[in-house]
């Protein structure tokens, strides 16, 4: 590829060039870096089309130790899935930071279905007991796969329960677990999903609380991955003040993440969020630290984890001669 020349990865490309084990260290290592106070990465803009319920995000990060810079740019319709088109669909430009020159151009979908699940994965690493094994996922869209993939790896899951609207989703991630080895029940309610459960991941685009106080017991850990925009919230506000709650980013998760209607309403206070996951994963804070305390992760999806994976992908790319090599833009 000439040395102007701009990498393009379409979606088949990308597809199986990244394992998720890969995925979970590059990740891990983003949040360690992030914590340490070692990358650049504004808070995520929006562009509201409210008329069709859907929004646009422009997310830039630079990570100096590995001399990259990019920008995702993403979407979320949940109404999408009427008209046959994913509910997220995003780009990434990565950039030589040296020059600003533009590397590659690929596509973000997987990618950000990859790194949303890697970014569970830590959180559940650090945050859930060792010998958690029973999983709920509430909410059973295409991301369910990548949080039951990215968390079976850290914990050791003999039992999956799933909840959702869709009857039909729910059994389509029941047998994915299932043939993963694992022993699986689809659920008529969220009381039969949740209670009891070591893990609990909600994953919906609910603007009300899915998530009740009282179905949350003492040694629970929760990933709320749902609630990515003003007015989301998945989880009952009394979770977070009967727990550790740890964000990604703050700044962000006070704009759209899951605190960020309680805090509007007086419900919590910034001093009652414990830390970001970066600070326990760099080890300025520690996890969980006993059997017994409920742990929430408040996760709005950071730009440093698509940069990190999509550095990934690209350095294989190049190296087995996937993609379509382009000349530069005339400069």
């Amino acid at each position: 590829m000439p040395l102007d020349g701009i990498l393009l990865l379409k979606r088949n490309h990308i597809a199986g060039l990244l394992s998720m084990e890969e995925a979970l260290r590059a990740v891990e290592e983003a949040f360690k870096f992030k914590g340490l106070g070692h990358v650049q990465m504004p808070p995520k803009e929006y562009l509201y089309f409210d008329e069709f319920n859907g929004d646009l995000r422009v997310m830039p990060a630079y990570i100096p130790s590995h001399d990259i810079a990019g920008v995702k740019i993403v979407n979320s319709h949940p109404g999408n899935v009427g008209r046959q088109l994913p509910t997220v669909m995003a780009i990434i430009e990565l950039v030589e930071p040296a020059t600003g020159r533009p590397l590659a151009l690929m596509d973000g979908t997987q990618i950000t279905s990859l790194r949303t699940g890697a970014a569970s994965g830590v959180a559940t690493k650090y945050l859930s007991r060792p010998n958690s094994e029973t999983l709920c996922i509430i909410g059973a869209g295409a991301q369910s796969h990548r949080q039951l993939e990215a968390i079976s790896i850290v914990r050791n899951l003999t039992v999956v329960r799933v909840f959702d609207l869709s009857r039909k989703s729910a059994r389509d991630l029941a047998n994915y677990a299932k043939e993963n080895g694992m022993r699986s029940i689809v659920c008529d309610d969220v009381r039969c999903c949740a209670h009891g459960a070591d893990i609990i991941v909600t994953v919906t685009p609910s603007r009300t609380p899915v998530l009740r106080s009282d179905l949350v017991v003492k040694g629970t850990h929760v990933n709320a991955i749902g609630a990515d925009a003003p007015g989301k919230q998945e989880l009952d506000s009394t979770i977070l003040v009967e727990s550790k709650v740890i964000v990604d980013d703050y700044e962000q998760a006070a704009h759209s993440g899951e605190i960020n209607v309680p805090l509007s309403k007086g419900e919590i206070k910034g001093d009652d969020i414990y830390g970001e996951l970066g600070e326990i994963v760099a080890g300025l804070k520690p996890g969980r630290e006993s059997e017994g305390e409920i742990t929430v992760f408040d996760s709005t999806g950071l730009a440093i984890q698509d940069v990190a994976v999509g550095k990934l992908i690209y350095d294989k790319a190049r190296r087995n001669g996937v993609g379509i090599a382009v000349d530069g833009l005339g400069y």
